[in-house]
């Protein structure tokens, strides 16, 4: 058996690296009762600590912390392996850890008094709990990154041994301790705090619409839309997925989720099993850069760099557009290329028809929507939007039957009534009175036929969020001890000035270096890792150079998804290729080459910031925006070798070469780019006009 083919039969085993409860074997009797009420408590926790924050950040941090410890220990095993019970020692790790999360918040004081002088005790239950984040993200997500953060604690310890392009003064045991479990450096750091607060309101709020029936809907609408049109099952995949991406943040759970549908589909309709699954994968790593939901990554990014999320989301519009639709034209080409047809009207779906039917579950993505572009935090966002969504569910389910419209009507305006005396008379904050509304829907729906159902399709959305929060949140504090050790010994700072070295003025060199250090990292690294590695040692050599700050980090961020699309390990390849039943280097290649706007754009942001909305005018805007369009429609007909019609290889090499002049920015590469891309459509359109005439 060929190594291919080995890692395709292991392929239904994948596991999501953000969210990788998806591959969880369910544990079975008491211990399968005591995780679900654990993973509640969890979401209950994260809940009253957004809307009420009766805790301080250190204690929100720590607790977070202990959750996920709980749960991993529970729900992942020493060795990979679906067992349905954890071992008496599993339960040993779990709690340990989330007793141990509780000395932060009662000790709060006296470490806040003793700061950077810790005693013995704080320096054991500090070795115990980094000890645990190890091993609970090592049983998530493999050795890779587990390892590479060990190793930088005896580089933190011994740096004055180390040879002089290493060296440094190094430092004791109780100062790593203090950095790393002390303070807000370590595990406890910004990617720590971002996953204890935005990332995991998120995750429920997407949990709860897909409950709710999101998944339907947005399948509905593309069905509806574009099922019928020649290509039309892989252009489902790609709205479909797409739309997904506007709730749900990560890739590879898109790809486990409508891929489950759009595959097959695209399969039954005569597209091959290997582009099948690329669409999917392709369509559904997007979802990570599609705004107003993107993935986790984004919301580090906002907090690390200091600037609002709404113009992280704003900047990543065009290119998650210009992503989309390059996936959709490579599709369409394929179609028209193998001459596939759509599905027939009458199996279509009415998507006005949907909409009708279920617009209440569009309200809460438009409300954030409006909410983070008009300033207010993710937190608060992400709290309404949460709110809302749980309101609207127990609300349809509390008077969706009632047969008088006045009395449907009646219902909103009382319950707007209430929210308003919760806000205005009793005082309550805007994000808490939203909470206490939905605790009061909750206590009226227990005498509404139905409403029991209702209330555990919500605890199970509770659930599920915690446990998709486990492979972010586990990333994020295992991510900070190799955070904290770089700020303590400098690490950073002296890559960054290697880069330099090497690059000198060249941007393109330190460009192409930045990308083939996060597609190298991304073969064993999650995206979170992944960016937050890569931006500590490229970003600020990119800033240096002149790119803005947030094309800087985008470019980091792009490339770190496209590593899970990228051969050889093409992790969202691997997802697909369990559902298309097809090698998943096949996928792969394909995948790259259906998303081929990923690889792109990042190149043309940097010298043209304004496709990012950062600097230059509307007209700069557009004209790049063209010379994109133009560069992604003819790379894409030279990929599949089909634009009007069939291409030869010289015509698939004169539309390259076109496409790379318009994305180069040089002097007149521009107009030798527009001349041969016109030049090229007149000649192509002429020959594939002269062989029809001829057939």
């Amino acid at each position: 058996m060929t190594a291919n083919n080995a890692v395709d039969n292991n392929a239904s085993a994948v596991v999501d690296r953000e969210n990788p409860s998806h591959s969880l074997t369910q544990l079975v009797g008491w211990q399968g009762q005591t995780v679900f009420y654990i993973a509640v408590a969890f979401t209950f926790f994260q809940i009253i600590t957004a809307a009420f924050s009766p805790l301080s950040s250190q204690v929100l941090r720590s607790m977070h912390v202990g959750f996920l410890l709980l749960l991993t220990f529970a729900l992942f095993r020493f060795r990979k392996g679906h067992v349905e019970r954890a071992p008496w020692y599993d339960w040993l790790f779990g709690l340990t850890g989330f007793v141990l999360a509780f000395y932060h918040w009662i000790f709060e004081a006296d470490l806040i008094q003793r700061a950077g002088d810790p005693t013995m005790v704080d320096l054991v239950v500090g070795v115990i709990v980094v000890a645990l984040v190890v091993e609970g993200a090592r049983r998530i997500m493999g050795w890779e990154l587990p390892l590479i953060c060990v190793v930088f604690i005896p580089y933190a310890l011994w740096g004055r041994y180390l040879p002089d392009f290493m060296v440094h003064r190094g430092f004791d045991l109780d100062q790593v301790i203090d950095t790393l479990y002390l303070g807000t450096e370590g595990i406890y750091g910004t990617p720590t705090f971002v996953s204890a607060t935005f990332i995991f309101l998120f995750i429920l709020f997407g949990a709860l619409l897909e409950r709710a029936g999101m998944i339907q809907l947005f399948n509905d609408i593309a069905l509806g839309t574009v099922g019928h049109q020649k290509g039309g099952p892989a252009k489902v995949a790609v709205i479909s997925s797409g739309l997904m991406g506007t709730i749900n943040g990560s890739g590879v759970a898109n790809v486990l989720t409508t891929g489950q549908f759009t595959i097959p589909l695209m399969m039954r309709f005569g597209y091959r099993p290997q582009f099948a699954g690329a669409v999917e994968a392709t369509a559904s790593m997007g979802g990570q850069i599609m705004p107003p939901v993107m993935g986790a990554v984004a919301f580090i990014m906002a907090e690390t760099i200091g600037v609002p999320y709404s113009q992280i989301a704003l900047a990543a519009v065009i290119p998650a557009l210009l992503y989309f639709g390059s996936a959709f034209w490579m599709v369409h080409l394929e179609a028209g290329r193998r001459n596939l047809v759509g599905l027939p009207k009458s199996e279509c779906p009415n998507a006005w028809a949907a909409i009708k039917r279920q617009w209440y579950l569009l309200l809460p993505l438009v409300v954030l929507v409006y909410l983070l572009f008009s300033g207010f935090t993710p937190l608060f966002s992400g709290t309404i939007g949460m709110a809302l969504t749980a309101v609207l569910i127990l609300g349809q389910k509390a008077v969706g039957a009632a047969r008088v419209l006045l009395l449907r009507v009646l219902f909103w305006v009382v319950l707007g009534i209430l929210a308003a005396v919760l806000y205005k008379v009793i005082g309550l904050r805007i994000e808490s009175a939203a909470i206490v509304l939905v605790g009061l829907l909750v206590v009226g729906t227990w005498f509404v036929k139905g409403g029991i159902e209702t209330q555990k399709l919500l605890l199970q959305s509770f659930a599920d969020a915690a446990k998709g929060a486990l492979g972010v949140g586990m990333a994020c504090a295992l991510v900070g001890i190799l955070i904290g050790i770089m700020q303590m010994t400098g690490l950073a700072n002296d890559i960054a000035r290697a880069i330099l070295a090497v690059a000198g003025d060249n941007l393109l060199l330190a460009l192409v270096m930045t990308m083939v250090v996060c597609l190298v990292l991304g073969t064993g690294l999650p995206t979170i890792p992944n960016y937050i590695i890569t931006s500590a040692m490229a970003a600020p050599v990119l800033l240096e150079m002149g790119v803005p700050l947030i094309v800087s980090h985008m470019f980091v961020f792009y490339f770190g998804i496209m590593a899970d699309l990228t051969p050889p390990v093409a992790l969202a390849a691997l997802a697909a290729s369990s559902i298309a039943k097809e090698s998943h280097m096949k996928i792969a290649i394909t995948a790259t080459k259906i998303g081929i706007a990923g690889y792109v754009v990042p190149f043309m942001a940097v010298y043209t910031p304004a496709l990012m909305l950062q600097g230059g005018t509307w007209f700069d805007t557009g004209y790049v925006l063209i010379k994109a369009v133009i560069s992604v429609g003819l790379w894409g007909g030279a990929a599949s070798a089909w634009l009007l019609g069939p291409m030869t290889w010289p015509e698939r090499i004169w539309a390259t070469v076109a496409a790379f002049m318009l994305v180069v920015a040089l002097p007149i590469t521009d107009e030798i780019g527009f001349a041969l891309a016109a030049a090229f459509l007149v000649f192509h359109w002429w020959k594939t006009k002269r062989g029809r005439a001829v057939a």
